[in-house]
């Protein structure tokens, strides 16, 4: 099963449409590799695999890590001060994926 495949389902069960009202970015997830991009827009959001050319934010982090933290048991501030996800670009869009795709 492809990355984008096992997150499909999580994220559309998840997603907080009302959270991305006037949100317009582009979130990107390096699990170990393997990389997929999330572009949220006009209260929606789609996911693509592989790179994308200018994302917004890239989190990299292991599956595990990004499986606990949809599903809250892994908390998101404690998971980036222990360096178990790192962020390049706007850091704090990552804090949005809390409201987006709440637990």
């Amino acid at each position: 099963m492809s990355t984008v495949n096992e997150y499909k389902e999580i994220l559309a069960s998840k997603f907080n449409t009302a959270a991305a009202a006037g949100v317009d970015e582009i979130f990107q997830f390096d699990l170990e590799g393997e990389l997929f991009h999330l572009i949220v827009a006009d209260s929606a959001y789609e996911i693509h695999e592989g790179e994308h050319d200018d994302p917004s934010v890239t989190l990299s982090l292991k599956s595990a890590t990004l499986k606990g933290l949809l599903d809250g048991s892994v908390n998101g501030m404690t998971a980036f001060m222990m360096g178990k996800v790192k962020a390049t670009g706007n850091m704090m869009l990552a804090t949005k994926l809390t409201q987006l795709f709440p637990a």
